[in-house]
Parts: C-alpha cells; structure tokens; sequence
C-alpha cells in the first residue's frame, strides 16, 4: 500500500490521467481495507459510546434529581407559580435526555440537557 501526499492526490487531479498508466494498483490499493486500522476504530469506537451514553445517562438522571429538588423547594416557598413549573420542565427535558442517551441518541441528549438547563436558568431567573 502505498501512501500519498496531498500534493500527489492535486498533480493527479491536474495532470489527469497518464498516457500509458491504466491507474488499476492504485484503485487496487484504495479498494484493500487495512485490517489494522479498522480494528483499532472499532475497539476504540465502542469504548467511547459506551462511555458517551453512560456520561449521558448520569448527567441527565443528576440534573433531573437537581430540578425536581429545586422545584419541590421552591413550591413550598413564596416564589410564583412559574419558578417551580419552569424547574420541573427543565427537569422533564432532562429526563428525557437521559432516555436518549441511554439508546445511544447522545448528541440529541447533549443538546436536550442544554435545553433543560436554560429551562430551569430562566426559571431562576424568573425569581
């Protein structure tokens, strides 16, 4: 297998094709997959998917738990009726992005539990 530049990849988009050379080793070399690689992407690949869902799961069960508290404290509390309701949908998204997270959906849950979190950030605000 033979490795190339990208100055080689730009004189073969430029030059074009050679008189004389049919280009069957090179589309026979990019066509052989190296075992090597592929199995050092996929054991790292797995590794890191699984460590994406459960980062997703535990941040979104740990900021579920955060605004449910917030919202049962400020419940019992004189805030108005919209600080702990913004709480609990915050903390519903976030519940949420841990179900996703949990399948594997983990970019869909990162931006869930932004969402959740600027939910319950305007809640507070609301105060």
């Amino acid at each position: 297998m033979r490795a190339r530049t990208d100055s080689d990849t730009q004189d073969d988009i430029h030059d074009g094709p050679q008189a004389g050379t049919t280009g069957t080793t090179e589309a026979a070399d990019a066509a052989e997959p190296d075992a090597t690689d592929d199995d050092a992407d996929d054991e790292h690949g797995t590794e890191d998917a699984r460590r994406a869902r459960w980062t997703a799961i535990g941040t979104g069960a740990l900021l579920t738990l955060a605004g449910l508290a917030a919202s049962l404290l400020r419940l019992t509390g004189s805030a108005p009726a919209f600080v702990p309701a913004a709480y609990a949908l915050g903390a519903a998204v976030c519940a949420l992005a841990a179900v996703l997270g949990s399948r594997g959906r983990t970019r869909r849950a990162l931006w869930l539990l932004i969402a959740g979190v600027m939910v319950m950030a305007i809640g507070d605000q609301a105060d």
